[in-house]
């Protein structure tokens, strides 16, 4: 019975110091710090088409595109974007965030913003 006791009060210890320590890296803990996002040339073609290409035309696109909502032409983004539906969207403000398989990081978030602020051009 002694020799149990002294085993479990052992391994105790052991899963106390095993579980305590730990390593994380700054990166990944705080990756805005180390990432940068550049909001100071934000265009159509070159920031915006790509989010949407990466992140929303899986279910946006074609002739039976999800909630009859096409994302894949400058018009449909403008036509989108003018009635308040792409930023609701991506921040959940109203109705439900997408894409669906997770929010979009702060930077994209920010960056269809100043898009839509700087007057949706097609540039």
């Amino acid at each position: 019975m002694k020799r149990l006791l002294i085993s479990l009060a052992c391994f105790g210890v052991f899963l106390i110091f095993f579980v305590s320590c730990y390593y994380d890296n700054e990166e990944a803990l705080y990756p805005t710090l180390t990432n940068t996002c550049d909001t100071t040339n934000v265009t159509y073609s070159v920031t915006i088409a790509p989010i949407l290409s990466n992140n929303c035309t899986v279910c946006h696109s074609g002739s039976a595109a999800s909630g009859g909502i096409s994302l894949t032409s400058y018009s449909s983004v403008q036509t989108v974007a003018s009635s308040g539906l792409l930023i609701n969207a991506l921040t959940g403000s109203g109705v439900p965030i997408m894409p669906i398989s997770g929010a979009l990081s702060a930077c994209k978030v920010t960056q269809v913003r100043i898009w839509i602020k700087a007057g949706m051009l097609n540039n």
